[in-house]
């Protein structure tokens, strides 16, 4: 039974079947069934790329709205850094510290903040003797799914730190409670502002543990529309509000924003999910070498392009470039000699299986040999009319007793032609020969 808690959905009334997610989907979740798309929760990383790229506006990502905010007396919002890249003409980040506090927060934590410390981290556990290399960031909840579903040897490279928003909300939390010693754990409530589903699922599904101090999700994007009032406003009466965060830890929001932080050359940075995928399967078959640390984005640009967002990835990139120049390095550098317990996790990526095709391993490799058989009798052109993704998805799918064979518009129109050309007398009376014009009939017959 899946109990994976989802975030990205599909609305049924909106979708036209027209393919264009199933041919985009990495994982091969999705299937068109009578004429509509059906997203399969065992494979689904929510990654988000179907809501992007969806024609049709028929999926979409699950998060919290403002009004979760009246269930506590305390709310505490954490912005991503993708946050500061969607406003244009921005010169102070104040201006979005401010504008969160008008639209309803009390209080307001940088996870650009956080990133810094766990940059920090990073930094402790890399120079630590033993560990397996190259060490995967687990900043990406989207590529942490994908490696616990198919890559059971990269789990153990997954470094085990909690990520930024983790470490932000346990932060902002006792923070608020030293503050505030009249208010109970309960009545504070704590708000990350994410630029992408994959983040939702990542709380929904508490994978921080016992450090899980996050309440509700917000959506960047409409976050990002009722701050643009209140901060035209701002603009023109000026704020007291500044950031606290520096160079290091808004460049998470980019690509290689991480990697270049932790002063070592020996990285590798990747976005896009199907170049993270690339890159994993060419780890796992050792054919990168000389890597400490791999960061992968499963969005295109990093966070800046997440489904949730609202900019393009690379003028958001480009915003987040000003805005950096002029902040200090680093300025949330922790104290420490070595990690504490607080900021790791026994194992971040546990290895879980979502494409079983049986319980019994031999019924599973026979099952595996007909698919085989049926892949080879298939056009191979992986055209996507049958409702799979591939051919070999489509074979797959045969066996699951989850379609038939004459799916395949390929075969079935083969079929049909050859049908007509042995019983074209047939045909000519039931007037179905303008099907096959003449000159295509002759050409059959030479």
């Amino acid at each position: 039974m899946n109990t994976y808690k989802h975030s990205v959905s599909l609305d049924e009334s909106k979708c036209k079947g027209c393919t264009t997610c199933l041919k985009r989907c990495p994982t091969e979740a999705i299937r068109i069934r009578d004429g509509r798309a059906i997203i399969n929760p065992q494979r689904c990383i929510d990654c988000g790329e179907c809501v992007r790229v969806c024609p049709h506006k028929a999926k979409k990502a699950v998060h919290d709205t403002f009004d979760s905010l009246k269930a506590y007396k305390y709310r505490i919002a954490l912005p991503a850094p993708s946050l500061y890249g969607q406003f244009a003409n921005l010169d102070n980040i104040g201006y979005i510290i401010g504008g969160l506090k008008e639209i309803g927060f009390d209080s307001v934590f940088e996870v650009a903040r956080a990133a810094e410390i766990v940059t920090a981290y990073t930094r402790l556990y890399l120079s630590r003797p033993g560990i397996v290399k190259p060490v995967i960031s687990s900043a990406c909840p989207a590529v942490s799914r994908i490696i616990s579903m198919n890559f059971p040897f990269l789990c153990e490279h997954v470094i085990p730190l909690l990520p930024p928003v983790d470490i932000a909300a346990m932060i902002a939390k006792r923070e608020a409670l030293e503050a505030h010693p009249e208010l109970s754990p309960e009545e504070i409530g704590v708000f990350f502002l994410s630029p992408c589903p994959a983040k939702v699922s990542y709380v929904k599904n508490g994978f921080a543990g016992e450090s899980n101090y996050i309440d509700h999700v917000l959506s960047v994007r409409d976050v990002y529309f009722a701050l643009l009032d209140v901060m035209r406003n701002l603009r023109e009466t000026g704020t007291e509000d500044f950031t606290e965060a520096g160079m290091v830890g808004i460049g998470w929001a980019s690509t290689g924003g991480e990697s270049s932080a932790i002063f070592n050359e020996r990285y590798l940075a990747a976005d896009g999910i199907e170049n993270c995928i690339r890159v994993l399967e060419q780890i796992d078959n050792e054919e990168i070498h000389n890597l400490d640390f791999v960061e992968l984005n499963a969005c295109n640009g990093g966070c800046v392009g997440g489904a949730m967002t609202v900019a393009n990835p690379y003028i958001a990139q480009t915003r987040l470039q000003s805005l950096r120049r002029y902040l200090p390095v680093s300025p949330n550098r922790p104290n420490v000699s070595d990690i504490p317990k607080e900021a790791m996790r026994e194992s971040a990526v546990t290895y879980a299986p979502n494409a079983k095709l049986s319980e019994d391993r031999v019924k599973a490799m026979e099952m595996m040999h007909d698919i085989e058989s049926i892949c080879k009798s298939l056009p191979g052109i992986d055209c996507g009319s049958c409702g799979a993704p591939t051919c070999m998805a489509f074979a797959e799918d045969i066996i699951k007793g989850e379609t038939n064979a004459d799916e395949c518009t390929v075969i079935m129109r083969t079929l049909f032609h050859d049908y007509l050309k042995k019983h074209e007398e047939k045909a000519i009376l039931e007037g179905l020969k303008p099907l096959v014009p003449k000159s295509k009939q002759e050409k059959n017959d030479n």
